[in-house]
């Protein structure tokens, strides 16, 4: 059993929500749905059966997502990092997740429900860590260029000599 569970908490598209992430990633799965009863929709104020939570499984790691109205709502302080080997995959989940949602900078967007997400290449992280101050700079300059991330460009920058 999964130790941390990250609760996402919408207005009313808990359900929504669930199969339109399932359906973005390949390996993933539909869980539970629970509904309100006749004390949780009183206190709650939602409607009895009405959708509570529903949990899903995303690359292993589960999710739930609860209907709990329009008191708090998703912001960018909280993202998922879809780290992704090409660029095939990094513009299908771009794609994908930023679909009625908002395409960002250096990586970032907000898909449909307000969930922000960073769409990374897993070359990426070799890159920033690499001894070279010079590659690092390069290679966050082209970043700071990039709405979505182009692994190409990404390298050229790393690869550049000095000059």
């Amino acid at each position: 059993m999964q130790k941390i569970t990250p609760c996402l908490w919408f207005n009313d598209q808990a359900e929504e929500a669930m199969r339109f992430y399932v359906s973005v990633f390949k390996n993933s799965k539909v869980g539970r749905v629970t509904r309100y009863g006749e004390a949780g929709a009183k206190v709650s104020g939602r409607p009895k059966g009405s959708v509570m939570t529903a949990t899903f499984e995303i690359e292993g790691q589960e999710f739930m997502a609860l209907n709990g109205g329009p008191h708090f709502t998703l912001s960018e302080a909280v993202s998922f990092i879809v780290k992704c080997d090409t660029q095939d995959e990094i513009d299908t989940f771009w794609e994908k997740l930023s679909e009625g949602g908002e395409k960002g900078v250096c990586g970032w967007l907000k898909d449909k429900f307000g969930l922000s997400w960073q769409i990374i290449p897993t070359v990426l992280s070799d890159m920033m860590q690499d001894k070279d101050a010079n590659k690092t700079n390069r290679v966050m300059q082209a970043i700071l260029q990039m709405k979505k991330l182009d692994i190409a460009r990404l390298q050229e920058a790393y690869g550049r000599s000095h000059a």
